[in-house]
């Protein structure tokens, strides 16, 4: 990762040309992008691609942008600069390829992709057609974990020590598709909630991952994948990780954040709720109709820029000269001289994901190297991974095998 960041909160020049975007898949990430790409003053939504009639439909309605059952037709339809892969995760790869093959530049969701060598031919082709690539959106785009890596970069805090980080929601009883529940899949949190974790520890630390040790639980037996992980991440330059998460939908740690949500916005208590909630589903397929209704395009979820800055729970950074605490509006320092309040500015887009979109439009029209990029996202892969396999083996597992003879 390159030592040099690049603040994602300048505005594009007017004069410089808008980029047209199209998203594949309308659910719960692709949905939320709708509004992010339209409000961006230096992108334009184009296309859609998605399978089920009635959300395209939905969407062609309230957009008036073209939506086609399939990626293949809207790529050979619409006029695009770049493509962002919003759909499951086993259809990534195949995705990414088929994009760049055509010569978009791609931004493809969390995770990467399933296996590193999934990511490698995404890598390839990307390279290949000359296009960028990007993995997003993790919380490592937050303004907040940002600005904590740039304080690191600049040396006004010095070296980072160690990264301390805890979130505990109700993600194992939001409504699921089938495979969301089945780890080989990619379900579970190992693939859908730890790479933000790991994402936000190597942007920081900003070192290649040494190590991992994990452990998981699986705590529902109708629920068969794993809800709650405690890990130590070691890197190469000496700093660590530690990592706590739980998904069963009792306590949780927006408690602790003055109740502001992953998203930045102000919610209620509601303990247990998702978990009664799912009860009343008879079936599959309700739960996943519920899924649709709930997250989908048109779900009515929030998207525009929050009250507060968005976060993945409480995280604690402690540096050679400085501890570091995200807060909901912003960092606090922790030094000799005392505490001191660094606020973040706030965005014209939703923080977090826009940034990830602005990455992209900075890497095309600016040439500004991207952060996130295939490299970048393929070591979370590798990371998370790793954890996984620490967890099956209740072993340390080294990312360079070579190590542990």
């Amino acid at each position: 990762m390159t030592a040099v960041l690049h603040s994602p909160s300048e505005a594009p020049i007017a004069s410089q040309r808008t980029l047209a975007g199209g998203i594949v898949g309308l659910g719960l990430a692709g949905g939320i992008m709708v509004p992010n790409m339209q409000s961006h003053p230096g992108l334009r939504l184009a296309a859609a691609a998605e399978p089920c009639d009635a959300t395209r439909s939905r969407f062609e309605g309230e957009t008036n942008v073209p939506a086609f059952s399939s990626i293949e037709d809207m790529l050979r339809e619409a006029t695009l600069d770049f493509v962002y892969i919003a759909t499951p995760h086993q259809y990534h790869r195949a995705h990414a390829v088929v994009a760049a093959n055509n010569g978009k530049h791609v931004i493809v969701e969390k995770p990467m992709a399933l296996s590193l060598k999934d990511c490698d031919e995404m890598i390839a082709a990307a390279a290949a057609n000359h296009v960028q690539l990007l993995v997003g959106h993790t919380h490592s785009f937050d303004p907040a974990v940002m600005r904590i890596r740039e304080l690191i970069v600049s040396g006004a805090v010095g070296r980072p020590v160690s990264v301390s980080m805890w979130n505990y929601t109700d993600f194992l009883y939001r409504p699921r598709r089938a495979e969301e529940l089945d780890t080989a899949a990619g379900g579970g949190i190992m693939f859908n909630q730890i790479p933000h974790q790991v994402d936000i520890a190597r942007m920081i630390v900003g070192a290649p991952v040494r190590s991992v040790r994990a452990a998981t639980s699986r705590l529902d037996s109708a629920r068969q994948t794993e809800g709650g992980c405690s890990a130590f991440i070691d890197f190469e330059n000496g700093a660590t990780a530690t990592i706590a998460y739980s998904g069963y939908d009792r306590f949780d740690s927006d408690e602790l954040h003055d109740w502001v949500s992953e998203g930045g916005y102000v919610k209620a208590a509601a303990h247990g709720r998702s978990r009664r909630a799912l009860r009343s589903c008879s079936s599959a397929t309700e739960e996943e109709e519920r899924r649709r209704a709930t997250f989908g395009y048109g779900a009515g979820i929030s998207v525009g820029p929050p009250p507060h800055q968005p976060h993945f729970g409480l995280m604690i950074v402690s540096c050679e000269r400085a501890d570091l605490r995200q807060s909901s509006g912003g960092i606090w320092i922790y030094d000799d001289e005392g505490a001191r309040y660094l606020g973040i500015e706030a965005r014209t887009w939703r923080p977090g994901r826009g940034d990830v979109l602005e990455e992209l439009r900075r890497a095309i029209i600016d040439a500004v190297p991207p952060i996130h990029d295939g490299a970048f996202g393929r070591g979370t892969v590798e990371a998370s991974l790793a954890l996984l396999r620490s967890a099956i083996e209740r072993r340390e597992i080294f990312l360079n095998e070579r190590r542990s003879g």
